[in-house]
């Protein structure tokens, strides 16, 4: 048997499975696809979490589509983030092509035209989708602060300030209620209570007001409010036992990648509040392609590394799957990266001394192998990707160079039309459609600041022998501050009994300070 041979075999070895499986494409030795060495990735493994990287323009959005196809077949739900506007296409079948007939004969695929169930979604109504909002309390601080681009201690004490408005029962809807929390707190009236915070000085509760204000006024608002997004509408299947592929629209919003990036975050850190533990289920409850990943990475504070390290690391046990999908392995945090068992790794650029740098770092992260990947990474065609993945038994395939298979769907967005359409005919639509504005924290400290009515007559005031012992004297005790003021209000205290079972006194917080909610 000659080398060649010996490897052809090897790599058919190490990826022939026992159990369901997806197709991934052929292993390619010596520039020429195998079909007889199919590549393939276990169905069981993909809560191990993964890894699509390569250069833009070598096929990583193409690997997505295949990838999401095959396990909404298999009933596994995907969620897929579509930046560039390009990922509608999956709902609908492809089209036959000499060129997509060619590829499927290199790498034995008989290729069928199929599209996928699909439910698309946009930030906070901003472009063609079902609104996707999170009010300000669900958000929690941590994530907020990203968006904010705020320091460590900024970060910090706007912890403070959701403490605060958590244990008074100032829910914090929208970003006008989280703005007038802070100027209750920064105003005469609230200067005690911005002392008995402790540790916010009114400098940073000022630097917080600000980029508030900042982000507001460039079009953030509209992310945050109410009917909030249930993530469970995420984990549905098809009456058929399809998977359903959630698209979320953000080509409207490309110009604010830091708060895009972290809205996919919360959406992840909400589904790990809400799910249950389910150890190793033999297939995902969901697959989640996290595009343009090193936007999440940049900037971030050591306290929102942490949470998304131990987000990574526990929900898998969840029975969620992550693919981070972004250049280079260098994007990722090391403490992450080495949480992602499933790697494809389509071809690098090496103009640059940086990018023979991160060239190098990328070979380096790959078993051994009889491969010359520093040769491979840089000629590898659109389409190819050097691939290993996790076996049944846990142990990572033999490195395989691979030519992808062709995607079933449409490898071009829908017409505009079409894409309205499905919107306006989805059940989503009438449940989040339309934004709801109801008393919260800015309403309930806007009327404790109003002035009292005038009283229409003069009527006397009951004599004072029969008030009950424990309310005499009640004027002569020093005033409430404002805020005692607000929840000592009837129509106030009324508010909060309906929606005390939801919230309760003190809103519990985990890993990125969200909010615990009970669906």
């Amino acid at each position: 048997m000659s080398e060649q041979d010996d490897t052809i075999a090897t790599i058919a070895a190490g990826y022939t499975f026992t159990g369901p499986a997806l197709e991934l494409g052929a292993a390619v030795v010596e520039g020429v696809a195998h079909a007889q060495a199919p590549v393939r990735v276990p169905l069981a493994v993909l809560n191990r979490h993964g890894l699509v990287a390569g250069a833009t323009g070598t096929g990583k959005t193409k690997t997505l589509q295949l990838i999401a196809e095959q396990l909404s077949a298999q009933g596994v739900p995907v969620f897929l983030a579509d930046i560039k506007g390009d990922l509608s296409g999956i709902s609908e079948p492809g089209e036959p092509s000499d060129r997509t007939a060619a590829r499927a004969a290199e790498v034995g695929q008989d290729w069928q035209p199929a599209g996928c169930p699909a439910e698309f979604y946009a930030l906070g109504g901003i472009g063609p989708g079902v609104p996707i909002r999170a009010t300000i309390t669900d958000f929690g601080p941590t994530l907020l602060a990203k968006v904010l681009d705020l320091n460590e201690t900024q970060e910090s004490s706007l912890g403070l300030i959701f403490h605060f408005a958590d244990q008074r029962g100032l829910e914090l809807v929208d970003l006008k209620d989280l703005r007038a929390v802070i100027q209750y707190l920064t105003d005469d009236q609230g200067k005690a209570e911005l002392k008995a915070i402790g540790g916010l000085s009114a400098a940073t509760a000022g630097v917080i007001l600000r980029a508030l204000i900042t982000l507001d006024n460039n079009g953030g608002g509209a992310f945050f409010g109410e009917p909030d997004f249930d993530t469970a509408d995420l984990l549905r299947t098809t009456p058929d036992g399809h998977g359903l592929v959630s698209v979320l629209e953000l080509a409207a919003v490309q110009d604010k990648p830091q708060l895009f990036s972290t809205f996919l975050m919360w959406l992840l850190a909400d589904l790990f509040h809400d799910l249950p533990e389910v150890g190793d289920p033999d297939r995902p409850r969901l697959v989640f392609f996290f595009d343009e990943a090193h936007l999440l990475f940049t900037g971030a504070s050591k306290a929102f590394l942490t949470a998304i390290t131990q987000t990574v690391r526990l929900i898998r046990s969840k029975g969620v799957g992550i693919f981070f999908v972004t250049q280079t392995p260098r994007d990722v945090p090391g403490d992450v990266l080495s949480q992602l068992g499933n790697r494809v790794q389509h071809a690098l650029r090496a103009f640059t001394p940086e990018d023979a740098k991160a060239l190098k770092a990328t070979v380096s992260t790959f078993p051994r192998s009889g491969y010359d990947l520093d040769a491979v990474l840089t000629q590898a065609g659109t389409g190819e990707a050097v691939v290993t993945v996790l076996g049944e038994k846990g142990a990572p395939t033999p490195v395989a160079w691979t030519r992808l298979r062709a995607p079933a769907s449409l490898m071009a967005p829908i017409p505009a039309e079409a894409m309205r359409a499905a919107v306006d005919g989805s059940p989503l639509f009438a449940k989040y459609g339309t934004a709801v504005d109801r008393e919260s924290a800015y309403e309930k400290l806007t009327a404790a600041q109003a002035p009292p009515a005038e009283p229409e007559s003069a009527a006397p005031e009951p004599a004072a022998e029969s008030e009950p012992e424990s309310r005499r004297g009640r004027g002569e005790k020093p005033k409430s501050g404002m805020v005692d003021q607000v929840m000592g209000n009837s129509a106030v205290k009324s508010m909060l009994r309906s929606v005390g079972t939801q919230i309760g006194r003190e809103i519990t917080r985990s890993l990125f300070g969200t909010a615990r909610r009970k669906r």
